[in-house]
């Protein structure tokens, strides 16, 4: 089927170039070191979460080539969670910070025509997040950000990190939220790949519920944000929220809205690895809430995620145009 717009994937990971050698060199820096060699390369933080070294990390090349496979035009590049680095001291997370994302702008400016990036912020000190934001905002022109859903076990919907938000709503860039793993797990949720598998779409719908009954949407109108995952379990019990702030006094507290009315402040990626459930979410908050987000290049991604789109039923073409590309360019200023 030809396009009628580019098709843009919001949610595609790497680790540059420039930070996997920063971490051969000084492992102790990062709390993270290397184990295998050559094509085996593995990243293992001292919590023990790790993750594999793919070629599409690093190469552009290679990372175009993984989105010729998946039908994506163009891709914003974001770190894979693991290196999120919020457990550093303040200037270690601000030096790594400043290297990926120097690394993101380096592949993004060998192949301008499919890559953007997505910068990452030392979230542990707001003032340190804030200048970062400014500068890759000037420095490389960079339209969004990825921020994790909770910060050193804090929730992203915190007062101490509603500067940089606000930061963020001020300079017209968006943010991606991603769930992460770090420390050790609850005996439940370490097994069966559970912590990713039930554990990260838990909390996107614990910080997006944080949003909004803390009342931070409503004092942040302009900001865009996007949830990964399908939005976690969020769009799913949307209702439940909604009953709860109308009987409830305790979900009143500090809402001035109710759920229901700010389900659409949020943008979603279609990665939910089902049609039902799309077709589901894209009825619930509208197709121009919904973008690609494939997850590459790791093995929980989307590998089809043109098909998966086409595959639902009664979407007009202005809809498939709204998920397939224009939201996201929409968002990156580039519609």
């Amino acid at each position: 089927m030809t396009r009628r717009v580019k098709t843009v994937d919001v949610h595609s990971h790497v680790l540059p170039a420039e930070l996997m050698e920063a971490i051969r060199r000084n492992p102790r820096d990062f709390q993270m070191r290397v184990e295998g060699a050559g094509g085996k390369e593995v990243f293992i933080r001292d919590d023990r979460h790790s993750t594999p070294v793919y070629a599409e990390f690093h190469d552009a090349d290679a990372k175009v080539e993984g989105m010729d496979r998946k039908g994506i035009d163009i891709s914003v590049l974001s770190v894979t969670p693991v290196v999120f680095f919020y457990w550093l001291d303040a200037d270690r997370g601000l030096a790594a910070s400043r290297v990926m994302n120097d690394g993101i702008a380096r592949m993004v400016a060998k192949r301008p025509d499919r890559l953007r990036g997505m910068a990452t912020l030392p979230m542990q000190d707001a003032d340190a997040a804030v200048a970062e934001l400014e500068r890759v905002v000037k420095e490389h022109g960079i339209r969004a950000i990825e921020l994790g859903c909770r910060i050193k076990g804090r929730l992203l919907s915190e007062p101490q990190f509603r500067p940089v938000l606000k930061r963020a709503q001020d300079l017209g860039v968006f943010i991606f939220t991603h769930p992460y793993v770090a420390g050790a797990l609850p005996a439940e949720l370490d097994c069966y790949y559970l912590g990713n598998l039930v554990g990260l779409p838990l909390d996107t719908a614990l910080m997006a519920a944080h949003l909004m009954f803390g009342g931070a949407l409503d004092e942040l109108p302009r900001l865009n944000i996007v949830l990964a995952h399908g939005g976690g379990y969020l769009p799913y019990q949307i209702g439940r929220l909604a009953h709860g702030y109308k009987v409830r006094k305790e979900a009143r507290a500090r809402a001035p809205s109710s759920p229901a009315a700010l389900l659409r402040r949020f943008y979603f990626d279609a990665l939910t690895h089902d049609a039902d459930a799309l077709k589901f979410l894209v009825e619930k908050a509208g197709a121009d809430r919904v973008t690609i987000g494939t997850d590459a290049p790791f093995d929980m991604a989307e590998e089809d995620p043109v098909a998966l789109v086409d595959s639902l039923v009664g979407l007009t073409d202005e809809q498939r145009d709204r998920i397939f590309g224009l939201n996201a360019l929409e968002l990156l200023g580039e519609a």
